[in-house]
C-alpha cells in the first residue's frame, strides 16, 4: 500500500464549521499493529463535548475525533499474533487497559484522547487494542460497542453484580442508556427507564423496560421510583445525567444500594447529599469504560443473547458533520458514520 493515501476528518477548531475532510499518506502497521480499513465510526456524547470545547478545552489541533470503530484487518506488522489479515475488529477505546483497574488515567493511551482518533479510512492499532468483532453484528452495529455497549456493561456486570430479579434505574435513551437497558432485560434485571418523551419511553418498553417514567410530567419521579418498588427503592441507579439529578437518584436507592456515577448531561458537578447516603449505605462507583478482558465477555454475551444495538441514524462518510449535528439533537441509541 505504498504511497496511497488516507482520508480522514479532522478539527482545525472547536465548533461543527471546523471539522475539516483532508487526508494523508497512509501509514503502515509497526511491531504487533494492525492496519484496519475502518468500515463504520460510532459517536458519543463525549465526541459532541469535546466538538463544543467544553470538555477539553485545552485541546491542541489539528484533531481527528471518535473513539469507536470497526472494520478489516488489511495488513499486520511484524510479532502479530492475535489476528490475521481479513479479520473483523473493534478498536478498544482505552489501547492500554487489557485487564485489571487499568491506568492511572485513562485518557494517555484513548483514541481521540491521548491518541488521535478514529474517523478516517483507515486506523493504526495495537493488537492488544482490537477486540474481535461479534460475528451476529454488522460493521454498523459492532462500531457502536466500544464506550456505549463496554460502560454499561462494565458498570452492571463487571462492577455492581447485578442479580436477577433486582431493579435498576436506568436514566434517558442515549447509546449507554438503551444497551444498560437491553443487558438488564436479557439478564432478568427489572429495568425502570426514564426520559423526557413518551415516544422513547414507548420504545424503551419494546426493548425490555419494567416501569418507565417520564421525567418532565413527572418531576418527583424519584418518588415514582419508590412507588413502583413497594417504597423500598431501587436496587441500583445508572447516573446518566449528574448535575442536581445525583440527590434525587440517591432518594430513589433502596438500603444499600448501588450508584455508577457515568454521565454529564446535567452538569460536571454534582452535589452530593451525604446525610441520605450514610443512612442508607450507599456505594457510590465511578464507572469509565472498562478493559478488553470485560469487552470480549460482553461480546460473548451479545452473541449467546441476540441482542443487536440500537443504530438510530446512519450518515455516509462524507456527511459526517451532519452525524455530530444528529448526535446534538439526542438521538435514540447510537448515530453511525459508514465508510461501507
Amino acid at each position: 500500500m505504498a504511497n496511497r493515501k488516507s482520508r480522514s476528518w479532522h478539527l482545525t477548531g472547536f465548533g461543527i464549521d471546523h471539522l475539516i475532510l483532508g487526508e494523508a499518506p497512509l501509514a503502515e502497521p509497526g511491531n504487533r499493529e494492525l492496519l484496519v480499513r475502518v468500515r463504520a465510526v460510532s459517536l458519543n456524547h463525549r465526541d459532541k463535548l469535546i466538538l463544543d470545547g467544553s470538555l477539553s478545552p485545552a485541546l491542541s489541533f489539528p484533531y481527528t475525533p471518535a473513539s469507536d470503530a470497526a472494520g478489516e484487518v488489511v495488513s499486520t506488522g511484524p510479532g502479530v499474533r492475535r489476528f490475521r489479515t481479513g479479520d473483523r475488529v473493534t478498536a478498544h477505546a482505552v489501547t492500554d487497559w487489557v485487564d485489571g483497574e487499568g491506568p492511572p488515567l485513562l485518557h494517555e493511551k484513548m483514541l481521540s484522547a491521548g491518541l488521535p482518533g478514529v474517523l478516517g479510512e483507515y486506523l493504526v492499532v495495537h493488537e492488544d487494542a482490537a477486540v474481535p468483532a461479534p460475528k451476529s453484528l454488522t460493521d454498523v452495529e459492532a462500531a457502536t460497542l466500544p464506550i456505549a455497549a463496554l460502560t454499561a456493561w462494565s458498570a452492571l456486570f463487571e462492577t455492581a453484580r447485578v442479580m436477577p430479579g433486582e431493579t435498576v434505574l436506568v436514566q434517558g435513551t442515549g447509546g449507554v442508556a438503551l444497551f444498560a437497558l437491553q443487558f438488564a432485560a436479557a439478564a432478568g434485571l427489572r429495568p425502570i427507564l426514564t426520559s423526557s418523551s413518551d415516544e422513547k419511553l414507548a420504545r424503551g418498553r419494546e426493548l425490555g423496560a419494567w416501569q418507565v417514567i417520564n421525567y418532565r410530567t413527572t418531576p418527583d419521579w424519584d418518588e415514582a421510583a419508590l412507588g413502583m418498588t413497594g417504597g423500598g427503592g431501587v436496587d441500583y441507579v445508572l447516573e446518566l445525567a449528574g448535575g442536581e439529578n445525583l440527590p434525587k437518584s440517591v432518594n430513589a436507592l433502596a438500603v444499600g444500594g448501588r450508584l455508577s456515577l457515568i454521565g454529564i448531561l446535567a452538569g460536571v458537578e454534582s452535589p452530593l447529599p451525604t446525610v441520605a447516603i450514610t443512612r442508607k449505605r450507599i456505594v457510590l462507583q465511578g464507572i469509565a469504560m472498562g478493559h478488553r478482558k470485560a469487552f470480549e465477555r460482553m461480546n460473548r454475551a451479545i452473541e449467546a443473547t441476540s441482542l443487536r444495538p440500537v443504530v438510530d441514524a446512519i450518515y455516509p462518510f462524507e456527511k459526517a458533520p451532519g452525524a455530530f449535528e444528529r448526535l446534538a439533537k439526542g438521538p435514540f441509541g447510537k448515530v453511525v458514520i459508514s465508510l461501507a
